[in-house]
């Protein structure tokens, strides 16, 4: 006798058997993660960036394409989910952008904030030298690092009383000597050193006064003139009377603007030497296409990159955050767009060595160490190499001589001075 099976009683069994199959397969072959890290790795804590900005304020031309940089950075950091660390743990990342106002006393509080509300692992800014220097004592205080976004050495040095702070623009010890080095290879060895009378201006001037003597050239004039001064008349009017053959100035917008202008509608022809300060296109914009053609200064080589050769490890960095930045903003990159990349690039680069677990202080510990090792990092400033007794890792050869002609900025190389 065969053994039958009713129709019906089959499909239940088969139906029944396809629920337990779906079950295990669920069980047993579905990853245990969330929907938000599915596919991502695990989600990990979220390491937040304090970010300070002249955004505005008297330094707000510097202070605009830095919080340009640093927004566009974010928005890639969110598109990719954020940094991976080694052990595959993801790690969101939110950038805390303030605006300082280019004022230390409004500067101060906001930083204490993202530091003990905030809990920010990392300080970037803020713009300008004088800020910086008010804020040496927080971050040192506090054990967080902060790496400015300003030119003055004394912001890093002495390095043994600067331990928690870095920075990453050119120094005017840089700068500076290009300044006074093409003076002497166009034969002008008696110069004028002007500057504006803050930090950043006192330190270029010396930087200046140093280079000056090392190459036999003589400071016939000084003077300074105020950061937010309308009138360089006087100072104009003694140059004029002076046996200056060439003017060297370290100042920043609107005072560098508003100098050249007055010292164009003067009617001196003298050679006019900016140091890395006046590169940006407010400079030209301000002072007029005019009274700016012909104007040479240091800065870093962002402005050459299409004349680098492809050997220098700085091209392929600088073409994709010339082609980043025009693309997130419409505009093209400033020099102070690029001590904002590289700060946040910096720190981003010793970020990704984190495994997950660590507290807030080991991560604020580790992120200092971090960066005073980093060696060989290729950033649009230059190629960084920290270490104990440098904090700023540049040196004169990442900067390069650029001069201004029909409005725009040109390389001026060695062989064409």
């Amino acid at each position: 006798m065969k053994n039958s099976i009713d129709p019906d009683n089959f499909k239940s069994l088969l139906h029944i058997g396809l629920a337990f199959l779906i079950v295990a397969v669920m069980l047993g072959c579905t990853p245990k993660s969330s929907p938000a890290t599915s596919g991502k790795g695990k989600q990990g804590s979220t390491y937040k960036i304090g970010f300070i900005a002249a955004v505005t304020g008297s330094a707000s031309s510097l202070g605009e394409p830095e919080r340009d940089a640093a927004v566009m950075i974010q928005k890639q950091l969110d598109a990719q989910g954020g940094i991976t660390g080694p052990d595959g743990v993801v790690h969101p990342v939110k950038i805390l952008i303030q605006d300082t106002q280019t004022n230390a006393d409004v500067a101060i509080p906001i930083v204490k904030k993202l530091i003990n509300d905030e809990g920010a692992l990392v300080i970037i800014g803020p713009t300008t030298s004088q800020e910086s220097m008010a804020l040496i004592p927080i971050v040192q205080e506090a054990q967080v690092t902060m790496i400015s976004m300003a030119s003055s050495s004394s912001i890093v040095k002495p390095v043994a009383e600067r331990k928690w702070v870095f920075k990453v623009a050119q120094s005017n010890e840089h700068t500076s000597p290009w300044q006074v080095k093409y003076a002497k290879a166009k034969g002008l060895t008696k110069i004028a050193n002007l500057y504006v009378n803050n930090a950043y201006g006192e330190d270029g001037a010396q930087a200046i006064r140093d280079t000056a003597k090392a190459e036999g050239i003589q400071i016939v004039l000084e003077d300074t003139f105020g950061a937010n001064d309308t009138d360089m008349t006087s100072q104009i009017t003694k140059i004029k009377a002076s046996q200056a053959q060439a003017v060297l100035v370290t100042a920043i917008p609107p005072a560098a603007a508003i100098f050249t202008k007055q010292y164009r509608e003067l009617g001196v022809n003298l050679p006019l030497l900016h140091n890395s300060g006046v590169g940006m296109k407010s400079f030209i914009d301000l002072a007029g296409a005019g009274n700016v053609e012909g104007v040479i200064f240091p800065m870093g080589k962002l402005v050459a990159v299409d004349a680098l050769p492809d050997s220098d490890p700085q091209k392929a960095v600088l073409q994709k955050f010339v082609s980043d930045f025009k693309a997130s903003t419409g505009k093209p990159p400033s020099q102070f767009a690029a001590h904002a990349w590289d700060c946040l690039q910096i720190v981003m680069e010793v970020l990704k060595t984190f495994p997950e677990g660590l507290t807030v202080e080991q991560q604020r510990i580790r992120l200092r160490d971090g960066i005073e090792g980093l060696k060989g990092f290729v950033g649009a400033d230059g190629v960084f190499n920290f270490s104990a007794d440098d904090h700023v890792g540049l040196s004169v050869n990442d900067v390069v001589l650029v001069h201004i002609t029909n409005g725009d900025w040109r390389y001026l190389p060695p062989e064409k001075w």
